[in-house]
């Protein structure tokens, strides 16, 4: 059984997803899954307290059980190598970490993957960057996915906020 809760963030609302065992999902969606419980579990209720304390600035490093679901071994090699590698104010480029995970994946296909992140915020995709700018960004609300991942990286001081 799914449990779901909502959090609202500096970037908006938030649902979070638990299986009581692993984070399954995060993603800017109000709406519970058709799967989800009423009452969120433990595992969720500290997932709600580690993001709350993230976006109040008090924590820098998750430590909570991900599952990132049906992967190809590539996709879950690069997703897991970023979890582990890329902490708090850091960034890397799409190439950087798809030599970093050793997966064979080009950077085009970093982008993919973490366009597809199951758990963003959690498991970073706002910090890989592309060779020349930001690069894109899935999450946020409905077309404010830039706006989300520059928000995001000036948060965690990875990016020097705009003069103007």
């Amino acid at each position: 059984m799914t449990s779901f809760a909502t959090l609202t963030t500096s970037v908006g609302v938030l649902g979070v997803c638990s299986d009581g065992e692993a984070i399954t999902r995060v993603g800017w969606s109000p709406t519970p899954p058709k799967d989800a419980a009423g009452s969120a579990d433990a595992l969720l209720a500290e997932a709600l307290r580690q993001l709350t304390a993230y976006f109040s600035g008090e924590l820098h490093r998750f430590d909570l059980p991900v599952d990132l679901g049906a992967q190809t071994e590539g996709t879950r090699a690069v997703l897991t190598t970023l979890y582990d590698t890329v902490g708090y104010g850091e960034s890397i480029t799409y190439g950087e970490l798809a030599a970093r995970s050793g997966a064979g994946i080009p950077a085009r296909g970093i982008g993919a993957i973490m366009g597809a992140n199951p758990i963003p915020i959690i498991v970073p995709c706002h910090r890989v960057l592309a060779s020349d700018g930001l690069g894109g960004y899935s999450g946020g609300a409905p077309g404010q996915g830039l706006v989300t991942k520059r928000w995001l990286l000036e948060f965690e001081g990875a990016l020097p906020a705009p003069l103007f």
